[in-house]
């Protein structure tokens, strides 16, 4: 379901794979070429959800964000995940920032003002605690996650093809 919230509708590229099961709300952008699996909540009910191009939010995972509560509107977590992302199934992400082509494993959680930096993955369970900064070209995992070491060129390259494979993919269901 496609859900306008207090007069504002998602905005979704014509191109966007949405399963019919998956639900998005409000203030939610979702560029081209990306994917909204089965069973996936995007609720931009308090404040904006942005997707860049070439993402897939894969099956049960929920995006929410942190409402304002001051009048000026200074306060608050948006969730903003760059392109070329993979957020694998059951993944749940809350007012935090996901930058460009980065691999979030199956049932993590990332908290309010956490940042993953570019060309990261985040490992299968681990939980990122609120407003944790992690830099660019980074494996990451526990419970709380943490740096494992620096991934390799290779493991960076492993990224960008997931995506192009979430592309491919998406394309069989329209």
């Amino acid at each position: 379901m496609i859900m306008e919230f207090q007069g504002v509708s998602p905005r979704i590229a014509s191109d966007v794979f949405v399963a019919p099961s998956a639900d998005i709300i409000g203030d939610v952008t979702i560029a081209e070429e990306s994917s909204v699996w089965f069973g996936c909540v995007i609720r931009g009910d308090v404040n904006s959800i942005k997707i860049g191009k070439r993402t897939s939010i894969q099956d049960l995972s929920m995006i929410h964000v942190t409402h304002f509560k001051k009048a000026d509107r200074s306060d608050g977590f948006a969730t903003t995940i760059g392109n070329d992302v993979t957020i694998a199934h059951r993944v749940m992400l809350h007012g935090c920032t996901i930058e460009n082509a980065c691999l979030i494993g199956m049932s993590a959680t990332i908290l309010d003002g956490a940042v993953i930096g570019k060309e990261s993955i985040v490992g299968a369970n681990s939980l990122v605690t609120k407003n944790k900064i992690f830099p660019p070209r980074s494996l990451i995992m526990g419970n709380p996650a943490k740096v494992v070491r620096a991934l390799s060129d290779e493991e960076v390259s492993s990224l960008y093809a997931s995506s192009a494979n979430y592309v491919r993919f998406k394309a069989m269901y329209q």
